[in-house]
């Protein structure tokens, strides 16, 4: 067992003097549905601000024009739900042209559990063979129909809180609160993915070893804390870091973040998009702390 501390920051890398877009990867972020554009924003503007060089945001027609507001830098692909029952070849199709494009894919994040959010659930988790964040609805789909872990490949990182965790494998919240690390690695060692077990000590269950994260604060107990997380692992994989690490790093990142803006806003008064605001001066500890 791993605890991260400050001088983990040192895998931050510099910036590639001669790099463009395409040195820091392509994270494809399928989120948000009717009403939940802001699950998307929140995962897109966090793999931004954490490194990646080009963000392509799958949603529903209906969030075009709220997300590029909020997000002009990031490219928009959307679809209409009526395409899982009307044209499912033309939605499966535009997922896979953008699957095609990406190196690092976030799924679930405000995605609903409706029909076609299934659809996609399982076309994704059948076709992507890049490092994959799957969160929120999608784990909750995933929960409800277990056949789905046949697809289960060593590319995907799961982000449940306890309440997911729990429906994932049919255990109490209270049982799996008495052994946080044992549950996570349970789970990881069965379908040989990567397990980030949040709570106020997260846990990876990494392929290689286990992280238990002690950065944070009670402040970050908001909605959409968790679509940062998201976004934040994924800039660390455009970062070119070492896959565990990636992940550990993301959520230990994440969490000296909210506790900045914690101390900037107040315990109670923070939001998801605080953590947001904080992940660059995280970073650049690095060169404070004299780690570079």
């Amino acid at each position: 067992m791993r605890i991260l501390d400050k001088t983990a920051l040192k895998y931050i890398p510099e910036r590639i003097e001669n790099a463009n877009k395409g040195s820091y990867g392509h994270v494809l972020v399928i989120a948000g549905s009717n009403g939940m554009s802001g699950a998307a924003f929140l995962s897109s503007m966090a793999a931004y601000r954490s490194g990646a060089g080009l963000v392509r945001i799958l949603t529903v027609n209906k969030n075009r024009t709220i997300l590029q507001t909020l997000l002009p830098e990031a490219v928009i692909t959307t679809y209409d739900e009526r395409e899982a029952f009307e044209n499912k070849e033309s939605l499966l199709s535009k997922i896979k042209q953008c699957l095609d494009r990406a190196s690092v894919v976030i799924l679930g994040p405000g995605l609903s559990t409706e029909y076609y959010a299934k659809v996609i659930v399982e076309y994704v988790l059948s076709e992507c063979y890049v490092p994959m964040i799957i969160d929120a609805d999608a784990l909750n789909i995933i929960a409800s129909d277990n056949s789905l872990t046949k697809y289960y490949t060593d590319n995907i990182i799961i982000t449940p809180h306890i309440g997911e965790m729990s429906r994932l494998i049919n255990v109490s919240i209270d049982e799996i609160l008495t052994d946080t690390q044992k549950y996570a690695r349970e789970y990881a060692n069965k379908y040989g993915i990567t397990v980030v077990l949040k709570s106020h000590k997260s846990v990876i269950a990494a392929k290689e070893d286990t992280f238990v994260n002690k950065s944070g604060t009670p402040a970050m107990a908001k909605a959409g804390s968790g679509d940062v997380l998201c976004g934040i692992i994924a800039g660390m994989f455009c970062l070119g870091i070492e896959d565990d690490l990636a992940v550990a790093l993301g959520v230990y990142i994440h969490g000296l973040a909210g506790s900045l803006a914690g101390q900037k806003k107040g315990e109670h008064s923070i939001i998801a998009r605080d953590i947001l605001d904080n992940i660059g001066e995280v970073l650049n500890r690095r060169k404070r702390d004299g780690l570079i």
